[in-house]
């Protein structure tokens, strides 16, 4: 009984501590540094060794110009606990008072203990970047290094070189430490993107390249012609990087892995022509089997893309003669899937197409390379209306693969199944769970369907136009490319000023570029920046209108559009692509 007394009562002790904290916490992002102080300062008699209740209790002093009880309470404290993060919190404190000279005697006094004790670095360098006195946390890392030579602080000064605007230090030192210990590449690339798309000044990226092209020419080490393919890549700049990754496969002929993945990135970027040279390498220089079939699926499907009706049969003999080459086994399901692919929607023979993938799902196959079968299955069932058989395999890739980028692919083709059958109420319900799915396309695409439904039922209850909407989406997964046009614009006549208008401009506008039909897919989207510059389409509209000037070389076009995304819509999934590309087009990038 006295245990379940003294439970209760510990239980009420930590109920009532972790109120009291977070009643300090209210006053002090409040701004009533008064009860936050007296509020801190309770909870400093609770538990005195806390230092983030006592750097309140000083922060609250120090708001309240109550400096002189503030140097008591950290000299008081320095005594006691001789930790070196106080020398600087004391010598901020002068400083808030201007008296800088003092201040600065304790600050070096901070390095100086680091010095004897470069442990102490840990705690003196945050307290000074905490501070934004960075010449001196920059200092004291450098310090901490000079001192024992098992210390390694060179990411950190990077960073502190970056918040300083020292951009050609940071890169150096980013560049150093990436090469000295390869392991932290990763880290330091995914800093150097941050300034390469957002926060660098306008020459960071030319900054980058001269170094990075310096590096190359003073050191042989292929590290280097990696980090400037890396670094074209982030350009988008397949080219050049391909030169790069010819030259390491020159002095390294292991693998071409790498160059069928740049050929990948490049077809993901619309660059047919960087990734056709870089496929062609890859074909007249290995042997290796799994290699030459990726490189000759990322091949036919280009061409399936762009195919005319009178290139069908020829590209229908291609896939058999590779097929023929490479024989049916594991190594080709990639080949055999677009084969069915293409002999459902190219073709048109639904039942070929199924055939073909159910001869594939008879080999010894993995989890994943049945789930990539059944996927197509499902989808030539979903091509041929058959929406329940479709979902039935949907769901069992959602099921033998859960959690993983597939089992959401997989949802998300569900969701749209329900929506192409017109069953808004359950592909609601499904779009709104992908809205948090992990994969940023499958999120992004999930919430574009969720504002379709949700926006259209709100402004039409009968859902007239968005069964319309969805017919012709139908269509075009179906490949009805002129069908679904004809649908699209029939929408257009008969829902005039509705809710539906803006969206099915958007759909035209990206059916007609994918045609190629430029001044056309212009037209829809100048319909939405001049009637529905309110709607939550108009950043595409302008973004997707800008890329088509900028690939045709009008800039004094492009640029306009893309600033209006920068300055009005910084919420937009396009604002860091769009901002990147204007700098450009303004000149802040120097032309190599």
């Amino acid at each position: 009984m006295k245990n379940i007394f003294l439970h209760i009562a510990l239980f009420f002790s930590l109920v009532c501590f972790s109120q009291n904290e977070q009643l300090a916490q209210y006053y002090y992002d409040k701004g009533d540094f008064e009860k936050a102080k007296i509020s801190y300062e309770e909870l400093l008699k609770e538990i005195p060794q806390n230092s983030q209740y006592f750097l309140r209790t000083i922060d609250c002093a120090q708001q309240l110009l109550q400096f002189e009880s503030a140097e008591k309470a950290i000299q008081q404290r320095l005594e006691k606990y001789q930790q070196g993060n106080l020398l600087v919190e004391l010598g901020y404190n002068f400083q808030l008072q201007k008296k800088d000279d003092t201040a600065k005697i304790y600050y070096e006094q901070a390095v100086e203990r680091i010095k004897k004790n470069p442990n102490d670095v840990y705690g003196i360098a945050n307290a000074f970047e905490r501070k934004v006195l960075l010449d001196y946390a920059l200092k004291s890392y450098q310090t901490a290094s000079e001192s024992d030579q098992n210390f390694n602080f060179n990411y950190q000064i990077g960073l502190l070189y970056g918040q300083m605007a020292n951009m050609e230090m940071m890169i150096a030192t980013f560049l150093d430490e990436a090469f000295t210990n390869p392991q932290n590449s990763i880290r330091i690339q995914n800093q150097l993107v941050r300034f390469m798309v957002d926060e660098g000044d306008a020459n960071f990226n030319e900054l980058l390249r001269k170094a990075l092209i310096l590096r190359t020419q003073k050191n042989q080490d292929i590290f280097w012609n990696h980090y400037l393919s890396w670094f074209y890549v982030q350009q988008k700049e397949f080219e050049k990087a391909f030169i790069q990754e010819k030259a390491i496969y020159k002095r390294n002929s292991e693998s071409l892995a790498n160059i069928v993945n740049l050929g990948q990135l490049a077809i993901e970027e619309e660059n047919e022509a960087a990734a056709k040279e870089i496929l062609g390498f890859v074909l007249e220089n290995t042997q290796d089997l799994e290699l030459l079939i990726q490189a000759n699926s990322y091949l036919i499907e280009m061409k399936i893309e762009k195919a005319a009706d009178n290139e069908l049969v020829i590209i229908g003999k291609e896939l058999e003669d590779l097929l023929k080459q490479f024989e049916i086994s594991p190594f080709t399901l990639s080949l055999q899937l677009i084969q069915a692919h293409f002999t459902a929607f190219k073709l048109k023979k639904p039942e070929e197409a199924k055939a073909i993938v159910k001869s594939a799902l008879e080999l010894q196959l993995n989890d994943y390379e049945v789930a990539n079968a059944k996927m197509e299955l499902a989808d030539i069932l979903l091509y041929e209306e058959k929406f329940n058989q479709a979902l039935i395999y949907y769901s069992q890739i959602e099921l033998d693969l859960k959690n993983d980028v597939m089992a959401h692919e997989a949802s998300l083709k569900a969701a749209k199944t329900s929506y192409f059958k017109t069953d808004f109420v359950w592909a609601l319900k499904q779009f709104k769970e992908l809205k948090s799915a992990n994969t940023q396309l499958i999120a992004n695409d999930a919430l574009e369907y969720f504002l379709l439904i949700n926006d259209n039922t709100v402004a039409d209850s009968t859902q007239t136009a968005l069964k319309q909407f969805a017919k012709g989406d139908y269509l075009l997964f179906q490949k009805r490319n002129e069908e679904a046009i004809t649908q699209f614009l029939a929408i257009l006549r008969n829902h005039k000023g509705e809710e539906i208008e803006a969206v099915t401009l958007l759909r035209l506008g990206k059916i007609y570029k994918k045609k190629g039909d430029f001044a056309l897919a212009l037209s829809q989207y100048q319909t939405i920046i001049d009637q529905h510059s309110d709607g939550i389409y108009i950043d595409e509209a302008l973004y997707f209108a800008a890329e088509i000037y900028n690939k045709q070389v009008v800039p004094e076009k492009a640029k306009p559009l893309y600033e209006k995304i920068i300055f009005g819509h910084e919420d937009s999934i396009y604002f860091v692509e769009a901002r990147k590309k204007f700098r450009q087009l303004r000149g802040d990038t120097i032309a190599p």
